[in-house]
């Protein structure tokens, strides 16, 4: 199980010459192979997900997508058009293999096809820790997803580029790196409204979704958190979510900020 999710089969990739797990999300409505070793991806891409303000028929580009979960799960919930972008080779390819229309590049230099495009709704789940806020991961794979190379900065003026106007941006990150994501969204954004992720009932947030929109002018919102287990403490083996979020980690439901 990956973070709650349900481990559904194994097989053998011929691009990646190696055998592979998938696993459920969404109660079975998403399936995504994912790399034996390395970043696997768990609720956070389905929170995200969740959370875009995507309508039906709408252009969506997913940055730095990994395997393609978050891109499936909305794609789940809203019939949309999403490109995805990721610039390492065996995700990018697993993408493909999962039904994601991905490219593999970075987003410091993307594929011509992407810079002639703009999208309704840009979402990105950025690297959480800066390279000297923890020890390097053996698997290169869990290291590029988890530790920042490229700055948080060129993560959302990529995205901004990326964006029509009056489109969204909506992205999830570490609570910690709140003020440097803030920091990174210029007066090309506005209507700003973040929402804090937290794991029980008084504790701090540790993830926090970010959302802005391009030419957006309302004022910036902070809402209140979204408290992700019921109680106050683990009391129990097994899932403890609360059943707002049952309701989006199993039913596709949407978290509007």
């Amino acid at each position: 199980m990956v973070h709650g999710l349900k481990r559904h089969a194994r097989k053998r990739s011929p691009r990646l010459g190696k055998t592979v797990p998938q696993d459920a999300y969404l109660g079975g409505r998403v399936r995504a192979w994912q790399p034996e070793r390395g970043f696997r991806s768990g609720i956070d891409a389905v929170l995200m997900a969740a959370a875009v303000p995507a309508k039906e028929g709408q252009s969506v580009l997913e940055l730095g997508c990994g395997v393609g979960v978050a891109s499936l799960c909305l794609k789940a919930r809203v019939a949309v058009h999403i490109t995805g972008l990721e610039r390492q080779a065996d995700y990018a390819a697993l993408a493909q293999q999962n039904g994601l229309h991905a490219l593999h590049g970075d987003l410091a230099h993307m594929p011509d096809l992407l810079r002639q495009q703009t999208f309704d709704q840009v979402m990105a789940n950025p690297p959480y820790y800066r390279a000297s806020d923890r020890s390097a991961a053996q698997d290169a794979g869990r290291e590029a997803a988890l530790t920042e190379e490229t700055p948080l900065f060129a993560w959302v003026d990529a995205a901004i580029r990326r964006l029509k106007p009056k489109g969204y941006l909506t992205m999830i990150q570490n609570a910690d790196r709140l003020p440097d994501l803030l920091s990174a969204m210029d007066a090309r954004l506005g209507s700003i409204r973040v929402l804090p992720l937290t794991s029980r009932v008084a504790k701090d947030a540790h993830l926090v979704i970010v959302q802005a929109r391009k030419g957006g002018r309302t004022p910036f919102v902070l809402r209140p958190p979204l408290i992700l287990h019921k109680g106050d403490k683990h009391a129990q083996d097994g899932e403890s979510y609360t059943a707002e979020v049952q309701d989006i980690l199993r039913a596709a439901v949407a978290l509007p900020i």
